[in-house]
């Protein structure tokens, strides 16, 4: 459980209660209800500083997304936002809300500084084109951690990732780890949490969030069409999640990683 004490020093408010919410596999995350009545979200890690940021990105998009309240060395506090369930609007919304986050393009790939899901870093300094990124900042990042076989084959696709995706598609702004569980869905909408922001192609996170759920068309028609060729390139971008996956949580997720892999011949 987060430190009590500490959210209160940064808050400079008592707190009544705390509650553990779900997540929290990488870090921890407890809602905070304070004497006041009020209600925030605290998480602990060694990455929140910079997870502020890139909420604070993202908000400048126009992007519903928690309000960031405070944050000092690994406490992050933010708004609470009231979950409803996942339905028709809600999935419109978040189609929405991915277009208006995917429009702010950049001038590079990447980011101004690195993140890392626990032990699997994200590398993100810049490259100068799209599939030396993928390839050298996502497929090949920890070779070492992966299983020899896996790896071999992952070495083999990024040498022809210069023939499977385009060489300079707009920069857009990514959320970075699109899924589900990242989707905070709302009275008003929906709203995107638990960032790991960088800039590239779009569909990366388009093609993640299809790989741990099913968006459906209300999504898809307030997203608007995808790129041409996109069935081609899904399982390039589906691979690095499951790759993730692999590292983090094991074996289990072989069998992704390998689907991945076969999709597109490696």
């Amino acid at each position: 459980m987060a430190d009590r004490a500490a959210i209160e020093a940064l808050l400079g408010a008592p707190v009544a209660g705390m509650a553990p919410l779900h997540g929290g596999d990488l870090s921890e995350v407890v809602r905070v209800t304070m004497a006041d009545g009020g209600r925030v979200v605290a998480k602990t890690g060694p990455m929140v500083a910079r997870e502020a940021r890139m909420l604070a990105a993202m908000a400048r998009a126009g992007v519903p997304c928690p309000a960031v309240i405070a944050v000092a060395d690994d406490l992050l506090v933010m708004a609470h936002l009231d979950e409803t369930r996942a339905r028709a609007a809600g999935w419109a919304a978040l189609g929405i809300a991915l277009a208006r986050l995917h429009a702010v393009e950049g001038t590079a790939y990447g980011w101004d500084e690195d993140y890392a899901f626990g032990a699997a870093a994200l590398p993100n300094a810049a490259c100068g084109d799209w599939p030396e990124f993928w390839a050298a900042r996502r497929l090949l990042a920890w070779p070492e951690a992966l299983p020899a076989d896996i790896a071999a084959r992952v070495d083999r696709l990024a040498a022809r990732l210069p023939d499977l995706l385009p060489r300079r598609p707009p920069c857009a702004l990514l959320h970075g780890d699109l899924w589900a569980g990242n989707v905070l869905f709302t009275a008003g909408g929906a709203a995107l949490i638990d960032p790991a922001c960088y800039h590239g192609h779009a569909e990366v996170d388009l093609a993640m969030l299809h790989l741990f759920g099913r968006p459906g068309p209300d999504f898809a028609a307030a997203y608007g069409p995808p790129e041409t060729g996109w069935k081609d390139r899904r399982g390039v971008y589906q691979l690095w999640p499951a790759l993730v996956h692999l590292r983090l949580f094991g074996g289990g997720y072989r069998g992704m990683a390998e689907a991945c892999l076969a999709t597109v011949g490696a």
